[in-house]
């Protein structure tokens, strides 16, 4: 094969295409990473993602929920970066809400002496 078919980027189907074609226990492996212009560890990262989400996918099935759309290690770390920001924010937010009805209270008070302190000097 030319470098420009061996350096062609894999479609979805073509990796899945590559995963089944290995799957023969007679497979010539050798002959079909050539074929597809990918090496040995090309293939086992193809072959963790078609098992990893094959595995989420029967999950899904098995419970009658929503299918994850990426599961990923990025994406969730990710997404537990953005749960911390959120209750980190939310602290601050709970924080800022005690102080600001505790000075509403203070300010309440104040305002009850000094309009009770005028109703009995006026009487």
């Amino acid at each position: 094969m030319s470098k420009a078919v061996s350096r062609r980027r894999l479609t979805a189907a073509r990796k899945f295409e590559l995963y089944l074609a290995t799957r023969a226990p007679d497979a010539p492996l050798g002959e079909i990473l050539r074929q597809y212009g990918v090496h040995l560890d090309d293939l086992r990262a193809i072959e963790r993602v078609v098992e990893d989400s094959a595995l989420a996918g029967l999950k899904v099935q098995a419970h009658h929920g929503r299918q994850p759309m990426d599961l990923s290690p990025a994406r969730v770390q990710q997404l537990e970066q953005e749960l911390a920001d959120k209750t980190h924010a939310l602290a601050d937010l709970s924080v800022s809400y005690t102080l600001l009805e505790k000075k509403d209270r203070a300010a309440s008070r104040a305002s009850i002496r000094v309009n009770g302190s005028r109703h009995r000097s006026s009487k």
